[in-house]
């Protein structure tokens, strides 16, 4: 069967000497795996089409439970600045294979393909990467039902006087209720209000967004701690984000 679809490629692999199979994120047929014969090779005409991060047309042909073999693609959006640039590679690598992860195979995935895709586009524009791709994780945890409870306390349900956000318990604490909560895992109030505007901000119609460094630093540990616990996926590019930020943060101290 031939199938005509609008992707973005959130993984790429070779396979055998001169193929490479690729995953895309799509908005009808979810996350589908595509094979691209030849596409290693110097002068492949689809050697473009594989590369991470690219959105396009993919037409490929499927029979009964095999995987997709590539007869066309046009690229639509070729994102080469996000290849390009390190730090930019790095924040979209994590969330890539995040959406990965996070999607099974022919799930619907219509709402992480948009977000997605304004995810990219957000950091083309030059949208401040930290930022940008804790709101995505926002979006992620909505879309898989494991988001954090925001507007509610965690664990008696009171809807204001709220102190922060515990990240181990995964939502808001009232005052009443922080001793409940170590310390050490509690955020602060400016954390929690920037999760509840994450929680209702749709990446398509993401503005400009400026945090103060040390606003961005509690933002992280927040959400580094929270994806940990109530997420728990390992991920390769994470590790390597992780080294990237701590570079960064030592020249920032020097």
């Amino acid at each position: 069967m031939l199938y005509r679809v609008e992707g973005i490629v959130i993984r790429s692999m070779d396979y055998g000497e001169g193929n490479k199979i690729i995953t895309l994120c799509t908005k009808a047929n979810g996350k589908v795996g595509v094979l691209v014969r030849g596409a290693k090779k110097v002068r492949s005409r689809h050697a473009a089409a594989t590369q991470l991060f690219t959105y396009g047309e993919y037409v490929f042909f499927r029979g009964m439970g095999q995987i997709g073999t590539l007869n066309s693609c046009e690229i639509m959006e070729a994102h080469h600045p996000l290849r390009e640039q390190l730090h930019l590679a790095a924040y979209a690598s994590y969330v890539s294979e995040l959406v990965d992860r996070a999607l099974q195979d022919e799930e619907a995935g219509g709402y992480m393909y948009e977000q997605l895709l304004a995810y990219l586009r957000a950091l083309e524009q030059g949208k401040d990467p930290q930022v940008t791709t804790h709101l995505f994780e926002i979006k992620l945890c909505q879309a898989t039902g494991v988001e954090p409870q925001l507007n509610q306390c965690i664990i008696c349900g009171r809807e204001d006087n709220f102190i922060g956000v515990g990240w181990r318990l995964g939502g808001a604490i009232c005052s009443t209720c922080r001793p409940r909560e170590h310390a050490n895992f509690i955020s602060p109030l400016q954390t929690l209000k920037l999760l509840q505007l994450f929680a209702k901000t749709d990446l398509r119609r993401l503005g400009n967004i400026t945090l103060k460094p040390e606003t961005k630093l509690q933002l992280r540990a927040c959400m580094r701690g929270y994806m940990d616990t109530h997420v728990g996926v390992k991920l390769k590019s994470l590790q390597f984000l992780e080294q990237m930020e701590k570079y960064d943060l030592a020249n920032l101290d020097e």
